[in-house]
């Protein structure tokens, strides 16, 4: 009799379990996870909390309308905290353990490949929200995407806009040389103005997180080089400090940056040293379009303050991109069809302009919004599209 009690409880136990099980595994049929790798530590946080602001919104808003084929979007999130190997490891995480069927984020190229390389190895889409890098998915293979659009873009943008708004056919070029980003953007930003009929005049180089400038500018100011605009290709956490140190050392001329200078740090940092430097970027929050306006609203309304600069409306417009895309794939368990679904977008307009995959290229072509620092603020100056 206590043999058949034993027994009776362990299947008791059994079917206890499975029931649990069952139950567990409703609540996952239930949900889809989309994994979220930013840098919300280190050099990159001013551009990668914003994104990933962006990007919980965005999800906010979908589940708010039903989700995606009746799953709600669980948003799985790791900090990468400005390393590459961090990124890594915590991008192996979401796919391993949270069983996410796409990953997004990031807004440096350095550590986008970090995340990227993995993806592809693991045959999971990867968009990366901010990083420029235009041979990013050539890289990194069939599985990897860009949100915004590529280095090669917003140099030409910044080139064309001094030459053809500014008239001005002179430029210093200072390049920090840690970054693929900035050495790329660099790259072309000096292809685009020479074509353009202009002239660099100085080249010198920096490393990121160099605290002091003074060779750099005391070189440039010794060179008479009748530079009439400089050009600085470099990222957030340098923005503020090198700027400030020009103006401190009396250069008036000027400055001109790709989106890595579209951050708070610029401002903050170099206070009303910061003015007359103009800024290459996806967005302007000044943009009267109402998908701009109410993204702001929206963004307000959850944060308690302003989107802090055009990298939280990359980080929207990404999510955005995965829930069309999975709407639209024949099977959002199939990585490939989630793959497949995401290259096939046409015409998805968004707060940084609009999503089109053509040709069997990853990168959308985008304009390119020029903001300039006034008393302050980011002002919105105009869009340019090369050609």
């Amino acid at each position: 009799m206590r043999k058949l009690q034993k027994v009776l409880t362990l299947l008791l136990i059994l079917s206890l379990a499975a029931s649990l099980a069952a139950c567990g595994g409703g609540k996952k049929a239930d949900t889809i996870n989309i994994g979220a790798i930013y840098n919300v530590t280190g050099g990159q946080a001013s551009l990668d909390k914003p994104s990933l602001n962006g990007f919980k919104l965005a999800a906010k808003e979908i589940n708010e309308k039903g989700g995606i084929k009746g799953k709600k979007i669980n948003v799985v999130s790791y900090d990468g905290k400005t390393d590459q190997a961090t990124v890594a490891n915590n991008t192996k995480k979401m796919i391993d353990v949270d069983k996410c069927v796409v990953v997004a984020g990031l807004s440096d190229s350095n550590y986008a490949l970090a995340a990227g390389n993995i993806c592809q190895e693991k045959g999971i889409p990867f968009i990366t929200s901010g990083a420029t890098l235009p041979t990013l998915p050539d890289q990194v293979g069939e599985f990897a995407f860009l949100a915004p659009f590529g280095d090669n873009i917003q140099a030409y943008a910044c080139a064309d806009f001094a030459i053809n708004d500014l008239g001005l056919k002179k430029c210093y070029l200072l390049i920090d040389q840690s970054m693929e980003f900035t050495k790329t953007l660099a790259h072309f930003f000096q292809e685009r103005y020479i074509a353009n009929g202009g002239e660099i005049v100085l080249t010198d180089n920096y490393m990121n997180k160099d605290p002091d400038f003074s060779a750099q500018i005391d070189r440039f100011l010794a060179s008479n080089s009748g530079a009439e605009i400089i050009f600085i290709s470099g990222v957030p956490d340098d923005a503020g400090v090198v700027v400030k140190q020009f103006r401190d050392k009396g250069v008036t001329l000027p400055i001109i940056s790709g989106d890595g200078f579209d951050t708070p740090l610029l401002i903050e940092v170099a206070g009303a040293a910061a003015d007359n430097t103009y800024v290459g970027t996806h967005a302007s929050m000044e943009n009267q379009d109402p998908k701009v306006q109410q993204f702001i609203e929206a963004y307000k309304k959850e944060y308690g303050t302003a989107p802090e600069n055009a990298f939280a409306g990359l980080g929207y417009d990404t999510m955005y991109l995965i829930a069309d895309a999975l709407n639209r794939a024949t099977d959002i368990n199939d990585p490939k069809a989630i793959r497949d679904a995401i290259a096939a977008t046409q015409n998805l307009a968004g707060v940084t302009g609009t999503v089109t995959y053509k040709d069997g290229s990853r990168v959308p072509v985008k304009s390119v919004t020029i903001n300039k620092v006034e008393n302050g603020k980011f002002v919105f100056i105009k869009e340019v599209l090369p050609e």
